[in-house]
């Protein structure tokens, strides 16, 4: 069986000879095969095939050519040796409109047009595809690098099954091809047949194969790989999906950007695209898609609207998708990280593709849908004061121009609360938060640093009003980027300093308070009228999509 060790031995082989030659060319060239076997070593021990730095579209850069060279002239002609002793054709049809073959050249165009194969699946990692538009060939092409002699993760079964499928659905041929036709497409063939065909086993399905395509092997790895994989029911094609958007979000991004967004997300999903109105809002959009049962439902928009797409799939398990076109974005920040801030389209795109799913606490404020957080006092001040126009010609700077004034009226209020069944208690504060999540942004909220949207509870952050409020900003700033501290104990004097630097958080699953004395607040950035908050958490209760790094 193949081992990493065996490039480390070429590797110590041509080390050996750096150091033995006294020609400085010889030493070079023995240097350079040396440094290009010990960094495909590297990709081999640490299962790393982006190593090779391959692109979407099947090329891999100069630079990464050359340092790869020697292995890959290596690999050429073994491979060159292979295929001239093959007892198979390059290319076999397996079943209706899937085929295996061995990397694909320029004579193969013939055949790949006379079958009608429009599709591509490549699964190397090591070598550049044809590139089809050269040879005016209508060919989708999809690279998902695979180590040879390897298996490929989760993710990127998922990927490939979705694609294959999208492509089958439509009546489209596809082919699934490594470099010599034997292994890693192989196994993914097996998967993809395996998805359509859950009473077989890998057995059966290898025999199928190999009926055809007598070269065609698994490794003991690869074959243990898929029956786990077919056991976990990893093997299962999900790829119907519902795009609801909320066309004015933003700055009217969807207009500018639906074509883009569904040319990514096309050729993985059968997608069906709603557009909200006023008359008909996210909520009511996403109810019509639940009857459809589809695997994903996305929301295109802002946190208004992903909280009305949510709305309508609580307690399902229909995965939320999350396209960021809204002037906060403050869900999709806590649940991709920051860098979701600035990430382009595309990125978003490949975190619905690929993405890993996690279940996530939602609550109700007054019986209505709760995924972030409720506010009164400087929270409900500053959404107050940040209108459409401001945010329209301002963005995120609206908000903060907004709890600058609400800052320097400092309205001290009087609540009284109450956290599940214990004995109530009175607060006097300029600001009172009650969170479900809320990203490090969210500066009101971090009272015992960010808010875990999976741990079950809410958080209560209120602020003394005797303490300058800039310091309290700061100290919450400072909070929100450290470790989540241990709660601080409510004094008998819940406004007194002492103790507390100006900042109280509490913990609780269920959260009532009288805010009589304000009659209105924010929930979700909406502004509500009421006299009372009732808050209550739904652990665990919505499934949505992040990216595979965030639960690694």
């Amino acid at each position: 069986m193949f081992k990493p060790n065996y490039y480390l031995l070429v590797t110590a082989i041509f080390v050996l000879l750096v150091i033995m030659t006294s020609n400085i060319y010889f030493q070079l060239a023995w240097a350079w095969f040396a440094l290009s076997f010990f960094t495909v070593s590297l990709a081999y021990l640490l299962n790393k095939p982006t190593i090779f730095r391959k692109r979407s579209d099947g090329t891999v850069p100069v630079y990464v050519r050359w340092v790869f060279m020697p292995f890959l002239w290596s690999t050429q002609l073994y491979n060159s040796w292979a295929r001239s002793t093959d007892s198979v054709p390059a290319l076999q049809k397996i079943d209706k409109g899937l085929y295996l073959a061995r990397r694909l050249f320029p004579s193969d165009i013939h055949q790949i047009k006379s079958e009608n194969i429009s599709a591509v699946l490549d699964v190397t990692a090591e070598f550049s595809s044809l590139n089809w538009m050269s040879y005016q060939a209508d060919v989708d092409y999809l690279n998902v690098p695979i180590l040879d002699h390897s298996v490929p993760s989760d993710t990127q079964i998922h990927r490939a099954l979705n694609w294959i499928h999208t492509h089958r659905k439509t009546g489209r041929s596809v082919v699934v091809h490594c470099a010599l036709g034997r292994g890693r497409s192989v196994f993914m063939m097996a998967a993809y047949l395996l998805s359509q065909n859950p009473k077989s086993s890998p057995s059966d399905i290898m025999d199928k194969i190999r009926g055809i395509r007598q070269t065609a092997r698994l490794n003991k790895r690869q074959f243990k790989y898929l029956k786990r994989a077919l056991d976990n029911k990893l093997l299962v094609v999900q790829n119907s999906a519902w795009l609801i958007a909320n066309p004015v979000s933003g700055t009217r991004q969807w207009e500018e950007q639906q074509d883009l967004i569904l040319r990514y997300l096309s050729a993985y999903f059968d997608i069906t695209v709603k557009t909200t109105t006023p008359e008909i809002n996210g909520t009511d959009l996403a109810k019509e898609a639940v009857k459809a049962s589809p695997d994903m439902i996305i929301a295109c928009g802002g946190d208004g609207t992903v909280t009305e797409v949510a709305a309508a799939m609580i307690g399902t398990n229909i995965r939320l998708g999350i396209i960021p076109f809204g002037t906060a974005n403050a869900l999709s920040h806590v649940l991709c990280g920051t860098m979701s801030k600035i990430a382009p389209l595309e990125t978003i795109c490949l975190n619905l593709i690929d993405g890993c799913e996690q279940r996530i606490d939602t609550a109700t404020c007054n019986g209505e849908l709760m995924l972030l957080l409720a506010g009164v006092g400087f929270e409900q001040q500053m959404i107050e004061k940040a209108d459409r126009s401001k945010k329209n010609t301002s963005g995120q700077l609206a908000y903060l121009k907004g709890l600058w004034e609400a800052i320097g009226q400092n309205n001290v209020h009087e609540f009284t609360v109450q956290l599940n069944d214990e004995e109530p208690f009175t607060i006097k504060t300029p600001s009172l938060t009650i969170a479900n999540a809320a990203p490090i942004t969210t500066l009101l909220a971090q009272g015992k640093g960010v808010p875990n949207i999976i741990d079950g509870e809410l958080d209560l952050t209120w602020l003394d009003p005797e303490r300058m409020q800039i310091l309290n900003l700061a100290e919450l700033a400072m909070l929100g980027m450290g470790d989540r501290n241990e709660d601080r104990d409510l004094p008998e004097d819940s406004n007194s300093p002492e103790g507390n630097n100006g900042i109280f958080h509490r913990s609780a699953q269920r959260v009532t308070v009288d805010i009589s004395q304000v009659g209105h607040y924010v929930v979700d950035g909406e502004e509500r009228k009421a006299e009372k908050l009732e808050v209550l958490v739904r652990p665990k209760s919505l499934s949505v999509i992040v990216p595979e790094s965030v639960v690694s």
